[in-house]
Parts: structure tokens; sequence; C-alpha cells
């Protein structure tokens, strides 16, 4: 991806949360915006920008804390997701209208996780477009909480990574 795509979604950002990502709490801010996006309540922005954005503004020597925060932030948030589902269940979500995965798309990814199991859910999180949406059916399927919390992190880490890897690949090329 080309800085300049880059740099125009970050201009696309609301003026707060810029502003917020160029402050000393930025750190704070990005784990925020991480467990929105782990919730599936990220609607702002695309999710595979935020680790390319962060690296843009904070600059590539923040990989690290870059990529822990996405960890435990999109981990959090869908841990948060998932209970929700576990407790709420199907016709819960499905009545919310922050909840936005229509009941044909539910369906769908509720049969992979009866076809697959638990291992759909980091694989669900290291795709682009299927990212956390295995997080519902897990709860609804009451898996055990710590294998969610462990499957969820280290499908988020292999993306984030990826996405960082991109971000910084590219940038050499450039």
């Amino acid at each position: 991806m080309q800085p300049s795509v880059i740099a125009l979604q970050v201009d696309a950002m609301p003026p707060r949360l810029l502003a917020l990502l160029e402050s000393e709490w930025a750190y704070v801010a990005l784990f925020g915006v991480f467990v929105l996006e782990g919730a599936m309540l990220m609607y702002f922005m695309p999710s595979e920008l935020i680790v390319p954005g962060s690296l843009l503004l904070l600059g590539s020597d923040s990989l690290l804390p870059i990529l822990g925060i996405a960890v435990l932030g999109a981990t959090v948030g869908q841990y948060a997701l998932f209970k929700i589902a576990q407790r709420g269940g199907r016709e819960y979500l499905l009545g919310k209208s922050w909840f936005r995965v229509d009941e044909s798309k539910l369906d769908r990814f509720d049969g992979w996780f009866e076809r697959w199991g638990p291992v759909v859910v980091p694989v669900s999180n290291a795709l682009l477009f299927t990212r956390g949406m295995l997080t519902v059916p897990a709860g609804f399927a009451e898996m055990d909480d710590r294998q969610f919390v462990a499957l969820s992190a280290a499908g988020t880490l292999a993306f984030e990574v990826a996405l960082a890897g991109l971000y910084l690949y590219a940038g050499t090329l450039l």
C-alpha cells in the first residue's frame, strides 16, 4: 500500500482520535481503538489500517509496543463480545443495533464453527474479511474461556504481524 493511500485514510480519521494518537496518550488511545476493533464496533476505519496507521504516526521504533497493544486490546474486545454471545445468546445479539452481522452471515459462521471447531477462531482472526467473526459462534458454543482467549490472541498476533510486515516492507520498497 502506498504511503499516500495510508495518509489519506489517516486524514479521514476523526480529528479527536488523530490528536490522541499524536499525543502522550497515544498508547492508551490505541488500546481503546483495538478494544473496539476486537468487539466488532470499529465503524469509522478499516481494522486493516490500525497497525500501519499507528506505525505511520508513532514510527517503526514503536513496533513491539504497538503489536503488544494490538493483541491485548483486540483480545479484550473479542473476549467481551464472546461473553455477551455466551450469556445473551443469538436472538439477543441479533436484536442489538450495534451488532452489524446479519442472520445469514451468522448462520454461515455458526456452520464453520460446528464443522471445524475451535481451530477456526485463530484462523478467522488471521484473515481479511472474516476477522473476529467466529467470536460469536464460539460464545454460543460455550467454548472454554481460556482456550478462546489463547486462540483469539494467537490469530490476532498473526494478523497484526503480517500487516506490520507488509507496511514496513512496502516502506523500504518506496
